[in-house]
């Protein structure tokens, strides 16, 4: 390729551009579907450059802004920045967003609290009904007295569809926005995606929605949406990789044909091995999510061999160069070790996905609190406490935080689950999540009790159980969680990259079956089973999407004929191996 040549990629999003600027033109609300390594960014911050030129002194004039909803706080300071903070864009996540319009409806807000749910019936009546309360959202933590209202995160978004449907609301809110773009839209949550859809884009109010995202990058949540479609929705697919190597691209496109992509360089390679065990001939793993799958040490020792192997072929397993992604749950417990941790969970999906509400708020908070502490990165640290603006408004307000932190610091370090907790209820730096004050509560409450109820004693025994334990399991899940599975956190390795990445794909995962995927994908998909293949294809293709020049796969399940063959049409036969035993 010579050097004054456009790259096949730069030619594919060029022709996604124009596409997009005509839709602007025409104030037709389009979605840009964007597959890994598109520069689905470069395209959004492009869209509202163009933007800025078109509208700024209109906008101006009139006092109206561009939205950008971002799913980060990170993603949304990265669009300030590239424009430069642009008075007519208004970059923010969708609580912030919501909460700066909704915030002036307070009566129609008050009105509807009580509906939201049971709880918040109970908690309106035993603050006295409502009395004219100030409605606020800071923190999300959910609480009511006769004087304001604090409103929960998920509150935020239930109040946000409710007034979507309220003539006057979507009149201001349409004559502030006149044009909304949405990042990432494929997380919006489902019910306020639908109420987009109904209530502006096929209304006859004057606004345009812009969706940038991709469906197949959907691999977070039950409540995400997914795929938006929309017959006044202009679909624009960006057929650009600007990450991988040619061969990885073109297997992705094999994997994804309605979406295909032109590579950067059509020099390049790019190497694909895919090995499977088959062959071997022990007794597999059987009963529950491990059917199928090699005992503990055969997947040791089957992933010893492999990197082996890839060392032999110049593969360099360190940390700047090569990502092992661990789409199994077979070989890590006890290795990476937080054995102790998981003993305490029947399903791993509540600690490898984080769907317990304890594990959610020490991954997600309370570790990424204590490390920016130590790093003294105090915007990264008031950023995981979703708060830019701490109230530490004297010295000694100063003084008690650092002081808070360096203690909690310590008793993380050699205390158990049951003594950090019980240090942030006391000190509130960080401030327990809502779902683990309730849980907190509850417990509590019931042991207080002479007799622990009978329906109680499984939530009694597992929060005893979880307190036992030595807190160094957490910082040893949150090293595991970052280093190796897609799901670490703030949006996982969505968009990251490396050079090789190897991954082990087998079983332990009850959402996750990669045999019966593969199976499915070469044979039919069974009536009812849409959602369950597609979750097992977002996460596979958002794993095999991420090298830039080695792509390696280690299945430690069985795999069927029809699986394998839809591994050879993807990959390539020539590179499917079996090992050895």
């Amino acid at each position: 390729m010579t050097t004054n040549s456009k790259s096949p990629a730069e030619i594919a999003s060029e022709a996604a551009l124009a596409k997009l600027y005509k839709a602007i033109d025409d104030n037709q609300c389009f979605r840009l579907e964007a597959g890994a390594g598109a520069g689905k960014t470069y395209s959004l911050i492009k869209v509202l450059q163009y933007l800025i030129d078109k509208k700024e002194t209109s906008f101006l004039r009139k006092n109206q802004k561009i939205a950008c909803i971002t799913y980060t706080n990170t993603a949304k300071e990265e669009i300030e920045d590239r424009v430069d903070n642009n008075p007519i864009i208004y970059a923010d996540t969708i609580h912030a967003f919501s909460w700066s319009f909704l915030s002036g409806f307070q009566k129609s807000i008050r009105e509807f609290i009580p509906s939201i749910s049971k709880k918040w019936e109970s908690r309106i009546k035993e603050a006295g009904g409502l009395n004219n309360q100030v409605v606020k959202y800071d923190l999300g933590y959910p609480k009511a007295t006769d004087s304001e209202i604090l409103l929960h995160h998920d509150d935020v978004i239930k109040i946000m569809v409710h007034l979507l449907s309220k003539e006057k609301f979507k009149s201001l809110l349409t004559d502030r926005f006149p044009i909304i773009l949405i990042d990432e839209y494929q997380d919006t949550n489902t019910d306020l995606a639908d109420s987009i859809i109904s209530q502006l884009i096929d209304s006859n109010y004057d606004i345009m929605i812009g969706l940038f995202g991709d469906h197949w990058q959907k691999i977070y949540g039950s409540n995400a949406c997914g795929l938006i479609e929309n017959e006044r929705i202009s679909e624009i697919g960006k057929n650009a990789n600007f990450r991988s190597e040619k061969n990885i691209v073109h297997a992705l496109n094999r994997m994804r044909p309605d979406l295909s992509q032109n590579e950067k360089d059509p020099d390049s390679e790019g190497e694909i091995t895919i090995f499977h065990t088959n062959n071997f001939t022990g007794t597999r793993r059987a009963g529950g999510h491990w059917n199928g799958d090699l005992p503990i040490e055969s997947s040791k020792t089957s992933i010893q061999q492999v990197k082996q192997l890839l060392t032999e072929n110049d593969w360099e397993f360190d940390f700047e160069n090569t990502k092992i992604l661990m789409l199994t749950n077979n070989v890590l417990a006890e290795e990476q070790g937080y054995i102790n941790l998981a003993s305490v969970f029947r399903d791993s999906d509540d600690y490898l996905k984080m769907n317990d509400h304890y594990i959610k708020f020490f991954i997600d908070v309370l570790e990424p609190v204590c490390r920016a502490f130590e790093n003294k990165k105090y915007g990264e640290m008031f950023s995981a406490l979703n708060s830019n603006t701490p109230k530490l408004t004297n010295q000694n307000d100063k003084s008690i935080w650092n002081s808070n932190l360096n203690q909690l610091i310590e008793v993380r370090k050699s205390g158990t689950i049951g003594e950090v907790l019980a240090l942030l209820k006391t000190s509130a730096q960080p401030r327990l999540s809502p779902k683990v004050e309730e849980r907190e509560s509850k417990f509590a409450r019931i042991k207080l009790l002479e007799e622990v109820p009978e329906e109680e004693k499984s939530f009694i025994s597992k929060i005893e159980k979880l307190k036992d334990i030595n807190y160094q399991d957490v910082i040893n899940l949150f090293e595991y969680i970052n280093k190796n599975t897609p799901f670490s956190t703030k949006h996982g390795i969505k968009g990251k990259e490396f050079n090789n990445v190897l991954i082990i794909a087998g079983r332990g995962w009850n959402h996750y079956n990669w045999d019966q995927f593969l199976t499915w994908h070469n044979t039919a998909i069974p009536s009812g089973k849409q959602s369950t293949y597609e979750r097992n294809r977002n996460l596979f293709y958002v794993c095999c999407s991420r090298p830039k020049k080695r792509l390696a796969i280690l299945f430690t399940q069985e795999l069927s004929l029809n699986a394998l063959k839809t591994l050879s049409n993807w990959f390539g036969s020539d590179n499917l191996y079996s090992l050895s035993y």
